[in-house]
C-alpha cells in the first residue's frame, strides 16, 4: 500500500479504536459490584418491610446513591427514593426501577439470613418476609447504579432510579399506592424519560434464563369486596331472618358461572378469585352480614368491565331473591402489563449478550399482575423475569413467589445485574 494511502487508512481508524477505547468494560463492572449485591441482598432479606413502610430500605438505599455522588429524593409516596445520574454528554434519557416491598408471609426457607420480623397487616398479626423477590430487584438496581456511577464520564444521557414502595398493593384497600402514587407525586414531571426498564425475578425460570414477551402479558389486578347484608337470627329458626352466608356462598358459585359460561376465554383470559370469606361470630347464630373479598385479572380493559358487571348483577340478584343485599365495591391495584414491541427487539440482543445464546426464552401470559405498568403505560417500557430455579430442579416442583419457602438461586443477582447493565448502557448508545 502507497505511503499515502497507509496514512490514511491509519487516521480512518482512529476515531473507531477511540470509540471502542471510551466504551465501558460492562463485565469489569459487574464483577466488580457483585460481591455487594450478595451483601446487600442478604441484609435486605434479613430486615423487610411491608408496603409504604420500607423506611429502613429507603434508608439504604439513599445513604448508597449519596455515597456515590448522586443526589436522591426521598419520602415520594411515601418511602420512594429516587436519583437521577448524568452522564457526561448529552444523550437520552432512561428510567430504571425496582420495587422494595416484602409481604406479609411468615418465613420457612431456613436461610441463615432468614426474616424473623413480625408487623402487622390490615388489623392480623402476621410475619413479614421478601417471599417475591424484591429485595434481589432492590439489590440490583443498587449495583447497576454503582456501575453506571463509575463509567459517567463515558455515556451519553441520563438515567433515573427509582426505588419504589408498595408493589403488593396497598395497605387499605382502594389507596392509591406504589408506582400510581409517584407518578401522581410527579416523579416523571421534570425527568420524562424515553423509556422505563424492570425485572423480576421468577421461580418459573431456571438459573440462567431471562424471559420476556412483546405485548401484554401480565394481567391488570383488581382487588373487589362484596358486603351482603342480611338480618341476624337464631340458627335454629333461619326462617325468622335473613342468611347472608347462604347467598355468599351462592354468589361464590355463580361468579365462577361467568367464566365457565359467560365470557369467551379463549380470546380474552380471566380469572376471577375469592380468596377471603367472613360472617358470623357463633355456631348457632346467623349474621347480619358477610363479607367476599377476591381478585380479578383480566388481559382486556373492555373484559374487565364486563365481568365487574356480569359479577355485581350475579350478586345483586342472588341476594334479592333471598331478601338480602349487596353491595360489591372494586379497586382497580394495577393495569395489565404490556412490553413495547419496538423497545423489546432494540434491546432483546443486550438480554442475549448478558445471558448467552439460547438462554432468553418467550414466556407465556402470566395471569400474576405488576403495577410497573403504570410506568409502562406512560413511556414505553420492557419488563422481563430472571430465572432463580436451580438447573436440574423441575420448575413445577419449585417453590413459587409468595411462597415462605421462596429461596432463590443467588446466581439470578449476577444475570440480572448484567442484563440490566447491558440494556441501560446499549440504550444510551454506549454499547
Amino acid at each position: 500500500m502507497p505511503r499515502p494511502a497507509l496514512a490514511l487508512f491509519a487516521l480512518a481508524l482512529v476515531p473507531a479504536l477511540s470509540l471502542a477505547q471510551a466504551r465501558p468494560d460492562l463485565d469489569a463492572a459487574a464483577q466488580a459490584v457483585q460481591p455487594k449485591v450478595v451483601e446487600w441482598r442478604r441484609d435486605l432479606h434479613r430486615h423487610p418491610e411491608l408496603g409504604n413502610e420500607e423506611t429502613r430500605t429507603a434508608r439504604v438505599v439513599a445513604d448508597h446513591l449519596r455515597a456515590l455522588g448522586l443526589e436522591p429524593r426521598t419520602g415520594i409516596g411515601p418511602t420512594g427514593v429516587v436519583a437521577v445520574l448524568k452522564g457526561a454528554r448529552p444523550g437520552p434519557r432512561i428510567a430504571l426501577r425496582a420495587d422494595m416491598d416484602a409481604l406479609p408471609v411468615t418465613e420457612a426457607t431456613g436461610l441463615p439470613f432468614a426474616s424473623t420480623v413480625k408487623s402487622e397487616y390490615r388489623g392480623q398479626p402476621v410475619g413479614v418476609m421478601h417471599a417475591c423477590g424484591h429485595d434481589l430487584h432492590v439489590a440490583i438496581l443498587m449495583g447497576v447504579a454503582e456501575a453506571l456511577a463509575g463509567m459517567r464520564e463515558q455515556l451519553a444521557g441520563e438515567v433515573m432510579f427509582v426505588f419504589q414502595p408498595a408493589e403488593e398493593g396497598p395497605p387499605v384497600a382502594g389507596e392509591v399506592a406504589g408506582a400510581k402514587r409517584m407518578l401522581d407525586e410527579g416523579i416523571f414531571d421534570d425527568f420524562k424519560p424515553d423509556a422505563v426498564l424492570g425485572l423480576h425475578v421468577w421461580s418459573r425460570l431456571h438459573a440462567g434464563q431471562l424471559g420476556v414477551r412483546a405485548g401484554p402479558f401480565m394481567a391488570s389486578a383488581d382487588e373487589w369486596t362484596l358486603k351482603i347484608r342480611g338480618r341476624q337470627t337464631h340458627g335454629s329458626q333461619p326462617w325468622a331472618g335473613v342468611d347472608p352466608l347462604t347467598v355468599a356462598a351462592q354468589v361464590l358459585l355463580g361468579a365462577q358461572s361467568i367464566i365457565a359460561r359467560q365470557v369467551d376465554i379463549t380470546a380474552h383470559p380471566v380469572v376471577l378469585t375469592a380468596g377471603q370469606i367472613q360472617g358470623g361470630t357463633r355456631f348457632n347464630i346467623i349474621p347480619d352480614e358477610a363479607t367476599m373479598v377476591g381478585t380479578l385479572r383480566t388481559f382486556d380493559p373492555g373484559v374487565r368491565e364486563d365481568v365487574i358487571a356480569r359479577l355485581r348483577n350475579t350478586a345483586e340478584h342472588f341476594a334479592a331473591a333471598s331478601g338480602a343485599t349487596a353491595t360489591l365495591e372494586v379497586a382497580g391495584n394495577a393495569p395489565s402489563t404490556s412490553n413495547d414491541p419496538a423497545l423489546l427487539e432494540r434491546l432483546r440482543p443486550s438480554l442475549e449478550a448478558a445471558a448467552g445464546q439460547g438462554n432468553v426464552v418467550e414466556v407465556p401470559r402470566y395471569t400474576i399482575a405488576e403495577d410497573f405498568s403504570q410506568f409502562a403505560n406512560v413511556v414505553p417500557g420492557l419488563y422481563f423475569f430472571v430465572g432463580t430455579t436451580p438447573r436440574g430442579q423441575p420448575l413445577e416442583s419449585a417453590p413459587m413467589n409468595h411462597s415462605p419457602q421462596y429461596a432463590p438461586d443467588e446466581s439470578a443477582l449476577d444475570l440480572g445485574l448484567r442484563a440490566m447493565l447491558q440494556a441501560t448502557v446499549d440504550f444510551l448508545g454506549g454499547g
